[in-house]
């Protein structure tokens, strides 16, 4: 294989995670949002959960999101709070932007974090998403529509956010990741999803 055509592949992967990666972002937000499905909703509960699956929606839908991104939000009433880290600085204004124009947001609090340009942390990132994905029992989560694990790398140190099927994967992904020279500390804050 020549190299433009490696070149052309991993940006074909890239793109293909970039797409995933949004909606993981979603549905790992969805996972983090409790649901009342009692007859006795109320108006408010019903309106608020109308918000937060048109924020779910706007989130996903943004361009630039990999899986190297962790976006995460709160809704308030009419207020809508973002929260997590992003590697790419436009994903900050776009992310407030798709929000705030959702009809029924008064209010957009960006708590976003920009994770600092970095060639160590960017050379990280690709080692990390080796280890894990490249492992067997892991490699089904990166041929999802969505990858359910995020890979969040600030100086040196790496997060692991999202969700995976069993307790058994949640361990595999992070001593998969600690196993990558020049990481300082690994935090594994995947949540072993309810079946």
């Amino acid at each position: 294989m020549n190299k433009t055509m490696r070149v052309v592949g991993l940006n074909l992967i890239a793109g293909i995670l970039a797409v995933g990666l949004s909606l993981a972002t979603v549905s790992s937000a969805s996972a983090a949002v409790n649901s009342n499905n009692g007859n006795n909703t109320s108006s408010a509960d019903r309106g608020e959960a109308r918000l937060q699956e048109q924020v779910r929606h706007q989130l996903a839908m943004l361009p630039y999101l990999s899986v190297f991104d962790n976006l995460q939000f709160r809704v308030d009433g009419s207020t809508v709070i973002l929260q997590g880290q992003v590697r790419n600085s436009v994903l900050k204004p776009d992310a407030e932007g798709a929000v705030k124009h959702i009809e029924g947001v008064t209010k957009v609090v960006n708590n976003i974090e920009v994770l600092p340009p970095s060639p160590m942390d960017d050379q990280i990132r690709r080692q990390e998403y080796r280890a894990i994905f490249g492992f067997a029992t892991l490699g089904r989560y990166s041929i999802e529509p969505v990858p359910s694990i995020h890979i969040i790398v600030k100086n040196g140190n790496v997060t692991l956010e999202g969700a995976v099927d069993n307790q058994a994967d949640k361990n595999t992904a992070y001593l998969r990741a600690n196993g990558v020279p020049n990481v300082f500390s690994v935090t594994n804050n995947l949540v072993v999803a309810k079946s």
